[in-house]
């Protein structure tokens, strides 16, 4: 059982997630949290001014005054009625993700949530019942409202959850055969609840383990391209990069460098002068890229320590402040923003892709052992295109897009759910396109007849690459993604 913890690198949250240990607050927060809701309700009792989405309609609505004895069933009503989701059901270790962001956002001690509704949510956390939630729905702005309505619907006996085992049971079910009940919700609990950016969050989570798995083995399957290619080394030295000091360009210049430095091959001949953009420029794109990507995940790390909630209840100053920490700019731009950095990372693999399979520098067309009566990779590189162009249509950056609802009071959105959703699908076709290029660069490697640098050797036993004749090439390219990858 770990406890919640002050503060999370992206590094730990990721480790907690993969580790599946169970959580727990700690006495600590459990007092924060305790603090806030008694500060909430001594400030009502103060007789102080409506507070929005407490005593108050939502959105437009903001200026009705609801009665006392109706603030339960408020919060109620705003769960049910922001259930709105549609489209594809979540991957529940996404869900399961942002239930875990949840308890943490509430865990600051500033969402006046009582313990009791987050032991629940804990409680499904921990017993793997995760709630169906579905993909489309929110506007990134007033927190991810649809989807972590649904998410917080099983508070209520409602909705459907999912288990790894028993597959998926009405919430309903679910509470009675392990003897809970529905707890009905206070002033404010459901607003705290489905107010946040948990959703865009947790995908961005995901993004950043897809995106490390990648910058981890960028350089040694393009160092193997290089290699294999009978590149020069030239582009890659510091001397170059020493007066054009970015940091990821020079990262991945000396990466190359050192890789290559160690391959048998470095002393053959080499063909020609200069070697096209797709090698010569490696440094430059991928770590234009790194740097990019490196941005985003220092934004993603500020909002996994933030409360993202609203109205705020500050407990020492006594005052509940409402705000606009819930809008999801900050996320949907880096979002956006990490999407075409990782779409450039399969664009200029895909063009090494190509110059490996086109039959130059002593290498047969498509790298088939009998061109003609065997297509060999062609297809491979048609696949790998194909994703690429898929990817840029995915980079049209949905940050830019903004639309009105909420009859005028919510009339800036950010729209980083779509850049969240369209973040994590390019992550996945990168990686596919990457483990093409892997695939074509050790076929080319066969042909050489000799050894490469160590670590590609290492990698390459992983594969096992049989002849492509005897296994279909959707199955060799699914062995590659696992031998870069793990998964």
């Amino acid at each position: 059982m770990r406890e919640i913890k002050e503060h999370y690198s992206l590094e730990s949250i990721l480790e907690l997630i993969n580790s599946g240990d169970k959580i727990c607050y700690s006495p600590h927060i459990l007092q924060r949290i305790n603090e806030s809701v008694q500060a909430l309700e001594d400030y009502l009792q103060e007789g102080k001014p409506a507070v929005y989405g407490v005593n108050t309609g939502f959105g437009s609505l903001q200026n009705v005054r609801i009665p006392d004895n109706e603030l339960e069933e408020l919060q109620r009503n705003l769960l049910i009625t922001h259930a709105a989701g549609t489209g594809n059901a979540l991957n529940s270790g996404i869900v399961k993700t942002m239930l875990l962001l949840k308890i943490i956002n509430i865990g600051k001690g500033y969402s006046a949530v009582r313990a009791e509704v987050a032991e629940r949510l804990i409680w499904h956390y921990n017993n793997d019942w995760i709630p169906v939630v579905h993909e489309q729905g929110s506007l990134g702005a007033s927190g991810d409202l649809a989807p972590l309505s649904e998410m917080c619907l099983s508070l209520l006996g409602l909705g459907t959850l999912e288990h790894p085992v028993f597959g998926a049971i009405s919430a309903e079910n679910v509470l009675l055969e392990n003897g809970l009940k529905p707890i009905p919700l206070k002033q404010k609990e459901a607003l705290a609840l489905i107010n946040g950016t948990q959703f865009m969050l947790a995908h961005a989570l995901q993004v950043t383990a897809a995106a490390t798995s990648i910058l981890d083995r960028l350089h040694t399957m393009a160092a193997l391209s290089a290699d294999v290619w009978l590149c020069r080394q030239d582009p890659f030295r510091l001397e170059l990069h020493r007066i054009r000091p970015h940091t990821g360009q020079k990262q991945a210049a000396e990466n190359m460098l050192q890789l290559l430095k160690q391959s048998p091959m470095q002393t053959l001949p080499r063909p020609a002068v200069q070697d096209p953009y797709s090698f010569r420029c490696i440094p430059q794109v991928h770590g234009a890229s790194i740097d990019a990507l490196n941005h985003c995940f220092s934004v993603w790390e500020t909002e996994l320590n933030s409360v993202t909630d609203n109205p705020t209840v500050f407990a020492e100053e006594k005052v509940v402040l409402s705000g606009g920490n819930f809008h999801g700019q900050p996320l949907a731009l880096t979002l956006d923003y990490a999407a075409m950095a990782l779409a450039e990372l399969a664009n200029i693999s895909e063009r090494r892709t190509y110059l490996l399979i086109s039959g130059q520098r002593d290498l047969p067309a498509f790298l088939a052992t009998k061109p003609g009566t065997d297509s060999g990779y062609m297809i491979a590189q048609y696949t790998a295109a194909s994703i690429v162009s898929k990817n840029k249509q995915l980079c049209t950056p949905a940050s830019v897009d903004s639309i009105v609802s909420s009859n005028g009071q919510e009339d800036h959105v950010s729209m980083g759910a779509n850049a969240a959703v369209k973040a994590l699908q390019v992550a996945k076709n990168v990686q596919d396109v990457l483990s093409i290029e892997w695939l074509c660069a050790n076929q080319a490697l066969s042909f050489r007849q000799g050894k490469t640098f160590p670590e590609a050797e290492n990698m390459r036993m992983k594969l096992g690459q049989d002849e492509h004749t005897q296994v279909p090439m959707h199955e060799l390219i699914s062995r590659s993604k696992l031998s870069l990858f793990g998964r």
